[in-house]
């Protein structure tokens, strides 16, 4: 039971593909996006981020975060993660080699009880702060609204994604198991129509 939340932050990959059941003729669930190939990254590591966050964020502190040993994916990325306390933690999926960050994301694990309203509230609170974290012109009250949208419109839904310019948000939401927050980073790529005009 010890490594079950650890588990539980493995989720989001696993969930990328559908919200529907596969059909027969679907053999295997599509990778998460950040998986594939040539997945890009935040031009920042995951040291720097970290120390970025909490100096911004003096009451939302993450702490070290730590390798999570894994057989899947060892080639192209490492797994890690950080506890910030029983029901809420942090964690990340690095490219290999440099520690830059290919998806941010926090994981709720619900509790019953009097407690739940604030533990709720404590996990959008982390959740916001690194939507605003990625997005840095949004402020406190913005990115809580975004993020707000983001967790209404994933409700119940094990995989959802929106874009918005360079950056993708992901919610996949378990109800009682888990709900996961995370951002990722997109290629962009110029329209014929944007090529066209520079022309």
């Amino acid at each position: 039971m010890k490594f079950l939340p650890y588990a539980l932050l493995l989720i989001l990959p696993l969930a990328a593909g559908h919200a529907d059941p596969l059909t027969p003729e679907e053999s295997e669930t599509p990778a998460a996006p950040y998986l594939l190939p040539g997945a890009p990254v935040f031009d920042v590591t995951i040291s720097r981020f970290r120390e970025s966050f909490n100096t911004t964020n003096p009451g939302l502190p993450l702490n070290e975060f730590r390798a999570i040993e894994t057989s899947r994916d060892k080639t192209n990325l490492t797994r890690a993660a950080t506890k910030i306390n029983e029901n809420l933690y942090a964690s990340t999926a690095l490219e290999r080699g440099t520690l830059k960050i290919k998806s941010m994301q926090i994981t709720w694990l619900p509790i019953q009880g009097p407690e739940q309203k604030a533990a709720r509230a404590k996990a959008l609170q982390y959740m916001a702060a690194v939507l605003r974290s990625f997005t840095p012109g949004l402020s406190a009250a913005q990115s809580q609204a975004r993020l707000t949208r983001l967790l209404s419109a994933g409700k119940n839904q094990r995989y959802f994604s929106q874009t918005e310019g360079a950056i993708r948000y992901v919610v996949s939401d378990s109800g009682e198991k888990g709900l996961t927050f995370a951002v990722e980073p997109i290629k962009l790529a110029l329209t014929d129509a944007l090529e066209g005009n520079n022309k």
